[in-house]
C-alpha cells in the first residue's frame, strides 16, 4: 500500500476527475471527516463505474459486484484478492475501480467499517438490479433502486455526522435526500438512458409524475438540513441539493443541465448564504 499521504493526494485528484458535484463540497469539510466522505464516495464510484460499464456483460458485473460486497463484509479488505478479481478487467476498468483498497487505506480507522458496510450493501443492490437490466415497473421499484444508488448514501453520511458532530438526522429525510438528487438524474438522461434499453419511469408515469417524485423528495432534503448546525457539514450537504434543485428547473425550462458558469454562481451564493 502507498503512503497514506500520497494516496490522500491522489485521492483528492481522482475527486476532482470524477465529480465537479461532490469534490467542491467535500473540501469544505474538515481533514477528518473529509477523509472519510472522500474515502466513501471513491468506493462507492468504483462500484457505479462497474455497474454502468458498457463493455462488461450482466453476468461480469453481476460476478463483480457481489464478490466485491463478500469482500467488504471481511474484518480486514484483501487488496490482492481484489487485484486478483478485477485483474481479467484491467484494461477496460477505470482506474478509480481498480483501487478499491487504496480508497479504504485513506479512511480514518474509526469509520472504515461503516465505509465497507454501506459500500457492500449499495454493491449487493446494484447486482441485483443489473439482473433485473434496470427495468423499474413501479413506484416501490423505483424507490428500491434509488436507495440503493443514492438513498444509502444518505444514511452513511449522517451516521459520519453524528460520530463527528453528534448531529442526529432523521433517516427518513437522509434517504430522500440523497433520491432527490439522484431522480434529478434520471430527469436528465431520460433519453440516454431509454437508447441503452433502460427504463427508470414506472410504467405509466410521464415526466411530470418524475418531476413530481424528485420535487417530492428535494423538499424531504431542504428539511434533513435542517437539522444539521455544523457549518461545514451544512456547505457540504447544501451545495449538491442546490444544484439539483436549479437542475430540475433548467430541465423544465427545456435546457439539458446548467451551464458551468451557473454551477459557479451556485457555489458563490450557497457560501454566501452559509
Amino acid at each position: 500500500m502507498r503512503e497514506v499521504a500520497a494516496l490522500q493526494k491522489e485521492a483528492m485528484d481522482m475527486l476532482k476527475k470524477t465529480s465537479r458535484t461532490f469534490y467542491i463540497p467535500i473540501t469544505f469539510l474538515e481533514p477528518k471527516l473529509k477523509k472519510a466522505v472522500a474515502s466513501a464516495y471513491l468506493c462507492m464510484r468504483a462500484i457505479d463505474e462497474i455497474e454502468d460499464h458498457e463493455a462488461l456483460g450482466s453476468q461480469e458485473k453481476q460476478q463483480l459486484l457481489l464478490a466485491t460486497s463478500k469482500m467488504l463484509l471481511s474484518t480486514e479488505f484483501d487488496t490482492k484478492e481484489y487485484a486478483q478479481l478485477v485483474e481479467p478487467f484491467k484494461e477496460i476498468l477505470p482506474e478509480v475501480s481498480l483501487r478499491l483498497g487504496d480508497w479504504l487505506a485513506i479512511c480514518p480507522t474509526d469509520l472504515v467499517e461503516k465505509v465497507k458496510e454501506s459500500t457492500s450493501e449499495m454493491a449487493e443492490g446494484m447486482a441485483k438490479w443489473v439482473e433485473k437490466n434496470w427495468q423499474v415497473k413501479t413506484k416501490e421499484d423505483l424507490d428500491e433502486y434509488t436507495y440503493y444508488v443514492a438513498g444509502l448514501v444518505g444514511v452513511m453520511l449522517s451516521d459520519l455526522w453524528k460520530w463527528n458532530a453528534d448531529i442526529d438526522t432523521d433517516r427518513d429525510l437522509a434517504i430522500a435526500y440523497g433520491r432527490g438528487l439522484q431522480a434529478v438524474n434520471i430527469l436528465r438522461n431520460k433519453d440516454e438512458d431509454s437508447e441503452r434499453g433502460v427504463q427508470f419511469f414506472p410504467e405509466g408515469w410521464t415526466r411530470e409524475d418524475m418531476f413530481h417524485y424528485a420535487e417530492g423528495n428535494l423538499a424531504k432534503a431542504d428539511e434533513y438540513i435542517k437539522s444539521i448546525n455544523r457549518k461545514s457539514i451544512v456547505l457540504f450537504c447544501k451545495l449538491p441539493l442546490a444544484l439539483a434543485h436549479k437542475t430540475l428547473k433548467a430541465l423544465k425550462n427545456g435546457k439539458e443541465k446548467m451551464t458551468r458558469a451557473e454551477v459557479e454562481a451556485t457555489v458563490e451564493e450557497v457560501q454566501a448564504e452559509v
